[in-house]
C-alpha cells in the first residue's frame, strides 16, 4: 500500500503524533534536538533523492522534506503510515511495507525529478537513511548491498545503528569486532562513523548506545573475480575465527596449507588478522584449488 499527500500540509505537520512504542518493531524514536544533528550530517543538497527506511513519526522526514528534496519514507508499522502520509508534504511519498521485502525501486525512480534554475530536469543523487531497527540492522545491511550489486543506485546511506554493529563496521584488521559484516560490506561502500548517541536520544530509551555511519558506495576496495566464492570463504573461515587458517579451511579445500602458500598468507593467521587485499588472494587460490580438484 502506498500513500501520498498532494496538498499542503497543516502547519502543524511536524508535531509527534501520540504513538506507543511497538517492541516487535523495535520502535525507538529519535528525539528532535538530536534528529537536527543527524539532519545535519546528512548534509542534503540540491539533486538529492532519499530513500528513508522506517520514518517513524517523521523526526528525520520533516526537515529533510524541508530541503526540498523528494523522499521515500517506507514504514512498517501502518499506524504511523497513516498519520505520517496525512502530514508530510508533497515532496514526501509514503510507503506501508517491509523494506527488506518491498522493491523499492520503481518508487524511487518514480520520485518527481527536481529541476536546475533554467528549468531542465537534474538526474537525481538516490542517498539512504535511517534509523534502523536493532534486531534488523544487519539484514537490512545486507538488502541494502543486495540492491547496490544490482542496481549499483545508491550514493551512500546515513543509518543509525547499534554502536556495536557500528564498531563492526569500522573495525580494522585485527580487532575483535572485525568480522564477516565488516568485510562484505567493505567490499561495496567505505563506512565513516559520524556521531554517537546516548539512550536519551531516544524514545523510548533504549539499553545500549547508538552511532550514526555513513556507507559511501563506490567501486570495490578490492577486485574480487568470484563475489559468491569470496563471500563463502569470508563465512567459512569467520565463522571458526579461533581456529588458525589452515584448520579453518580443512574441509573446504583439499590441501589448506599449499593454498595458503599460493596466496602468500602463513598457515597458523588467524582470520581477523586479514586484510581485504590477503582475503581476495586466498579466494583466488581456493579457486584454483577447486579447478585443480575437479579435473
Amino acid at each position: 500500500m502506498t500513500m501520498s499527500r498532494d496538498s499542503r500540509p497543516s502547519p502543524d505537520r511536524g508535531a509527534r503524533p501520540r504513538h506507543r512504542p511497538r517492541k516487535r518493531f523495535g520502535q525507538h524514536f529519535l528525539e528532535s534536538a538530536w534528529a537536527a544533528k543527524v539532519v545535519a550530517a546528512i548534509a542534503p543538497v540540491p539533486g538529492d533523492a532519499f530513500l528513508e527506511i522506517g520514518p517513524g513519526p517523521g523526526a528525520l522526514t520533516f526537515p529533510l522534506a524541508r530541503s526540498g528534496a523528494p523522499i521515500l519514507a517506507v514504514e512498517i508499522d501502518r499506524d504511523l503510515v497513516a498519520d505520517l502520509a496525512r502530514r508530510v508534504p508533497p515532496n514526501v511519498t509514503v510507503v506501508s511495507g517491509d523494506v527488506l521485502e518491498t522493491d523499492v525501486v520503481p518508487f524511487l525512480t518514480g520520485l518527481g525529478a527536481q529541476r536546475t534554475s533554467s528549468g531542465a530536469p537534474r538526474s537525481p543523487r538516490y542517498r539512504v537513511v535511517g534509523n534502523l531497527p536493532y534486531n534488523l540492522s544487519t539484514a537490512i545491511l545486507f538488502r541494502l548491498i543486495a540492491l547496490q550489486q544490482k542496481h549499483e543506485l545508491f550514493a551512500d546511506a546515513t543509518i543509525m545503528l547499534q554502536r556495536e554493529v557500528a564498531d563492526r563496521l569500522v573495525a580494522p584488521p585485527g580487532r575483535k569486532a572485525y568480522g564477516v559484516l565488516t568485510v562484505l560490506l567493505r567490499l561495496h561502500a567505505s563506512v565513516t562513523r559520524l556521531l554517537d548517541l546516548p539512550p536519551g536520544a531516544f524514545r523510548p530509551a533504549p539499553k545500549v548506545r547508538s552511532a550514526v555511519v555513513r556507507l559511501t558506495f563506490g567501486p570495490p576496495e578490492v577486485r574480487v573475480s568470484d563475489p559468491a566464492l569470496f563471500e563463502a570463504v569470508v563465512k567459512r573461515i569467520f565463522g571458526q575465527r579461533r581456529k588458525t587458517l589452515s584448520n579453518s579451511l580443512k574441509t573446504f579445500v583439499p590441501s589448506p596449507e599449499a593454498v595458503l602458500a599460493a596466496a602468500g598468507i602463513q598457515a597458523r593467521r588467524r582470520p581477523e588478522t586479514l586484510d581485504m587485499v590477503e582475503l581476495s588472494r586466498l579466494t583466488d587460490a581456493v579457486a584454483v584449488a577447486r579447478r585443480g580438484a575437479v579435473l
